[in-house]
């Protein structure tokens, strides 16, 4: 089947993005997160292509996530731990659980214990154990490879930033850790003293800013396309789409195409959003975003059977939208062929 919708996938730009992280974490080692399906791109052909660059580290949510992964023999964390049920995929070897709470640990103890990942709460409230945990003694006797922990405002100017490195950074040599990460995408532009030794980027892989000192360095990597399935002309005072939010001042040529919020692309983007032909002219999105279809204004001979590119460039769009950059990857949807340079 050819599917009326696509995503343009530069996989070059992907790479790039990754170097530059990379370089940015000086000494560190750079990885990569690549759970929600590598934030709606592919988490295989995510992680098949930094490891080519290589990437050595990699994060996902689930046990179902690094399965998916398995095949490829990388070095995989999962993130949300080891319920009771995850145990035999953790006995199976191919990931190593992040350890969350007192009571995941005791399991993997029990377990038998093995090579893990610990997360500790700095400040953030979310999931990891303690600091006085730590000091209590509940990690001895552990394999950690790695103490992590993460930044709840790390694309933000905020002062948490500084107290959670310095919390974090207290724990150095307090635990039988061989490494220690704190940064994500927002924590590796805030500089190297939050590297530690090694980082764990995911938005800015895919071409999101977090921050600004990343507008210049990161390369957009998502770009959708779609088909014109209809052309039609409306007249001067008629209207588009559902609820009429959009009025013709003239007699306008109308684009119908194939993509809505059931791909991703938001409700947020109605009468805002843009495309453009392969021509290169501006096409408008005009009136509501439905589900399934999306007009925009015809600027030249475009015609039925035409593929138009949406503009995705992630902070523009985020800000149009009022979605998240993290919200317009994820939710890209599963009717787009994921195409690839």
């Amino acid at each position: 089947m050819h599917a009326p919708l696509r995503l343009r996938l530069d996989g070059d730009a992907l790479v790039q993005n990754w170097r530059t992280l990379d370089r940015m974490s000086g000494t560190a080692a750079c990885g990569a997160a690549v759970k929600a399906n590598g934030y709606g791109l592919g988490a295989i052909e995510v992680a098949r292509r930094l490891a080519g660059a290589g990437c050595r580290d990699f994060f996902v949510s689930n046990w179902q996530e690094a399965a998916e992964l398995a095949p490829l023999g990388l070095t995989v964390s999962v993130l949300h731990g080891v319920r009771e049920e995850d145990m035999p995929a953790a006995a199976a070897g191919f990931a190593r659980p992040v350890l969350n709470t007192p009571t995941q640990v005791a399991r993997w103890k029990a377990a038998g214990g093995g090579a893990c990942d610990v997360m500790v709460d700095t400040g953030i409230n979310r999931l990891g154990v303690s600091v006085d945990d730590i000091a209590s003694g509940l990690l001895d006797g552990l394999q950690i490879e790695t103490l992590m922990s993460h930044l709840a405002c790390a694309d933000e100017d905020s002062p948490m930033n500084a107290e959670q490195r310095d919390r974090f950074a207290a724990l150095v040599g307090r635990t039988t850790a061989k490494r220690m990460s704190l940064a994500n995408s927002g924590g590796v532009a805030l500089g190297e003293r939050y590297a530690f030794d090694l980082t764990r980027p995911g938005l800015a892989l895919y071409g999101g800013i977090p921050l600004p000192e990343l507008d210049d360095l990161i390369r957009q990597v998502v770009r959708p396309e779609a088909q014109i399935l209809q052309r039609r002309r409306v007249p001067r005072g008629g209207s588009v789409g559902y609820n009429a939010q959009w009025y013709a001042p003239v007699d306008t040529e109308v684009g119908i195409v194939n993509l809505g919020y059931a791909d991703g692309y938001w409700r947020g983007f109605s009468n805002i959003g843009t495309a453009s032909s392969v021509a290169g002219n501006d096409l408008p999105v005009l009136g509501r975003v439905s589900m399934d279809l999306v007009a925009i204004a015809l600027a030249g001979d475009e015609i039925e059977g035409d593929w138009v590119s949406f503009d995705y460039r992630l902070p523009a769009a985020a800000a149009a939208s009022g979605m998240s950059q993290y919200e317009l990857l994820t939710g890209l949807g599963g009717r787009f062929v994921r195409m690839w340079n």
